[in-house]
């Protein structure tokens, strides 16, 4: 009985980012690592951080491939064994047709090694061994090679989500994400479904001067039953390359939810739609935590002033915690500029936050108040306003098109470069 093989090669590319535009979410397995060193175990653990791994059942065990062999003589195998070994090369594959004698067939194995030898890598794969890592081995080099195994590059596109979170009520955050929805829509030409998450008090229907009959209330409440065709028929065309999923604006039922109820509706929706805008409202619960913590991009939407700081602090901080693999959350300051307002400069509120200022909007009383009286995006308003030129940038950043600053380095262990990931055959 062996294990599933891998196509050869002798080169392999470092794991992705996971804050890269489409980063997606391994599937529902099961993984058991048997680690002869707390170290190791702490290392593989700290994979759990990372957003793609929220489907992921995974659990330590000490042992090494000896604790691994005996499990596995009275107990089922799961998706995929992480092993560690600090056995001579010479023995290592011996030792693993013994694990491969108790394994299902389906059963995939990667290998954590302390030997940094390329013959002993060519020899494993070879064998049928999925993967060898060397140790040290950083989270994201675990996530890495774990998605590599199991989400196919055949499979079909994810689109990127951006959320868009207020630091402060009425700060303008739904206002900005909606015309930055329709910024980017028209850049890119792109297909872009904004999801009202404010379910009772919403405006994304006012903005763009539309009554839905149906919204991201329904689809919610559908849970398990939302699938394509339903999603489908609940978004409303408010133009071209702009759908909603608009909010019911009522108080008839009250918006009680677990923090896994907008899991099935942000999945359907993602593969639907190349571009998914959420219209996040000023609150903190479970569900909108839990929210944060799937999304490729998160917008934070601040006033210049002390109390949007101190709250955009705080929500920077989690965020952060939430998703250490992540990049930080991109900064949007709205407002900018009331009359006879005390106002905290763009620099040093940035500064304070520790994150990129991405765009900045003028307080313009008029113009925004139009837009928002008639049902209009700020460019139908006024298209030769220097707001849109804004509001496109901001666009085309939280879309991944935009510049960006330079990656911070890695405070984990790189691969040895003899063990990067291997190329496509």
């Amino acid at each position: 009985m062996s294990f599933i093989n891998q196509d050869e090669s002798d080169e392999v590319q470092a794991p992705a980012d996971a804050a890269s535009s489409g980063a997606r979410m391994i599937p529902r397995i099961t993984v058991q690592a048997f680690c002869e060193h707390s170290q190791t175990a702490q290392q593989i653990e700290a994979a759990l951080a990372d957003r793609r791994m929220a489907k992921v059942a995974l659990t330590t065990h000490n042992g090494g491939l000896d604790g691994a062999v005996e499990t596995y003589r009275s107990n089922p195998t799961p998706n995929l064994i992480l092993v560690e070994t600090s056995l001579p090369p010479e023995e290592i594959p011996s030792a693993l047709e013994h694990l491969a004698s108790v394994c299902d067939a389906s059963t995939r194995v990667i290998v954590l090694g302390h030997v940094n030898d390329v013959f002993l890598y060519r020899d494993l794969i070879r064998s049928g061994v999925s993967e060898y890592l060397v140790l040290p081995v950083d989270a994201q080099a675990v996530v890495g090679a774990i998605s590599d195994l199991f989400v196919s590059e055949d499979s079909a596109p994810i689109g990127r989500t951006i959320g868009f979170l207020p630091a402060k009520g009425g700060s303008g955050s739904s206002t900005i994400a909606h015309n930055v929805s329709w910024s980017v829509a028209q850049a890119l030409r792109q297909e872009v479904v904004i999801v009202d998450l404010d379910l009772p008090f919403g405006t994304a229907g006012l903005d763009f001067n539309q009554d839905p009959p149906h919204g991201v209330a329904d689809a919610v409440f559908a849970h398990e039953k939302i699938d394509a065709t339903m999603l489908d028929r609940l978004m409303s065309k408010a133009a071209t390359n702009i759908n909603l999923l608009a909010a019911p604006g009522s108080l008839d039922h009250v918006y009680d939810f677990d923090e896994s109820d907008f899991e099935q509706l942000l999945e359907i929706t993602q593969t639907n739609m190349p571009l998914v805008v959420l219209d996040i409202p000023h609150q903190w619960n479970g569900w909108v935590r839990k929210t944060l913590t799937t999304l490729d991009e998160i917008v934070i939407v601040a006033e210049p002033d002390l109390a949007n700081l101190r709250n955009a602090k705080t929500l920077v901080d989690m965020v952060k915690s939430l998703r250490p693999s992540d990049g930080d959350p991109l900064l949007v300051l709205n407002k900018v500029g009331v009359p006879k307002r005390p106002e905290i400069s763009p620099a040093e509120f940035a500064s304070a936050l520790g994150i990129e200022l991405v765009g900045q909007i003028p307080f313009e009383a008029a113009l925004f108040g139009t837009a928002a009286n008639n049902g209009q995006m700020i460019s139908e308003v006024s298209a030769g306003h220097k707001i849109n030129e804004t509001l496109r940038a901001i666009s085309l950043r939280a879309a991944g098109r935009g510049p960006m600053q330079a990656q911070k380095p890695s405070s984990g262990l790189a691969l040895p470069s003899i063990f990067k990931r291997r190329k496509s055959a």
